[in-house]
Order: C-alpha cells, then sequence, then structure tokens
C-alpha cells in the first residue's frame, strides 16, 4: 500500500490509508512545499523518544521533604513526599513545554528539546511521571 504522498492534496485524498499507516506503524508521510512530513502513530512516538530520552531527574531529601530536579531543564520542585515531588514536576514540565511552545523553542538553549516537549504533550499524567521516576 502506498502511505508516501508527493502533495499534502494527494495525502489528504488518503488520509484513512495515511492514518491507518501511521497506526499499523508502516512509514507514512507527505511532502509540502519541499519539506517532508512524517505520520506516526503518538503512541509509539512517545514510546520511542521516551527511551531516546530518559529523564534524568535527580530525587533528593531536604528539610524533611523531597526534592526532584532535572538539571538540564534548570527544573527543581519540591514535596512532603516522592509522590508529591513527581507530581509538582509534571505540572513543572508542562508549564515548560507550554513556554517551549510560546517562545523557547527558537531560544538556542531551547531548540533542543524538540523531543522533550513531544514526550509531555504525548504523555498523560501518568505517563510522564513514570518517565521522571525513570521507569
Amino acid at each position: 500500500m502506498h502511505t508516501q504522498f508527493a502533495t499534502l492534496s494527494e495525502a489528504r485524498a488518503h488520509l484513512t490509508d495515511l492514518t491507518d499507516a501511521a497506526i499499523s506503524g508502516r512509514p507514512a508521510g507527505y511532502a509540502r512545499d519541499g519539506l517532508r512530513v512524517a505520520a506516526v502513530d503518538a503512541e509509539r512516538l512517545r514510546d520511542a523518544l521516551s527511551r531516546l530520552h530518559p529523564a534524568r531527574a535527580e530525587m533528593f531529601r531536604e528539610d524533611g521533604g523531597v526534592g526532584v530536579a532535572i538539571a538540564e531543564l534548570g527544573l527543581a520542585v519540591e514535596g512532603d513526599t516522592l509522590t508529591d515531588a513527581v507530581t509538582e514536576m509534571v505540572n513543572a514540565l508542562r508549564d515548560y513545554a507550554a513556554d517551549w511552545d510560546d517562545h523557547l523553542l527558537n531560544a538556542p538553549n531551547h531548540a533542543g528539546n524538540w523531543g522533550l516537549v513531544q514526550i509531555i504533550a504525548l504523555s498523560t499524567d501518568e505517563q510522564l511521571a513514570s518517565w521522571v521516576r525513570g521507569a
């Protein structure tokens, strides 16, 4: 089955085929203005990116509480328990992704975080918490 289309119009005319190919894991995409666009199943993409980019979160105890930090992003949060701290980190990551989409995507020190932002956007809170914990 042909799932690589030369134009957006051609892809649009075969949207069901394009979507079915993406869901099944087959290569699927189209070209627009000389650029290639890939259609992929979101869960497969999230899983692959999560394996390629672990959170590398550091957990620590501080003043009777628990902290979680992701140094590469400059994010650090605290909670009474590890669960609380991880929940706070999930919230901080969601805020980071919103800021990245709004203005950080073109900042030289943040532009390379595309994969991380995709992980955040494609994950449920539970999946993101698991990723932070290193699972």
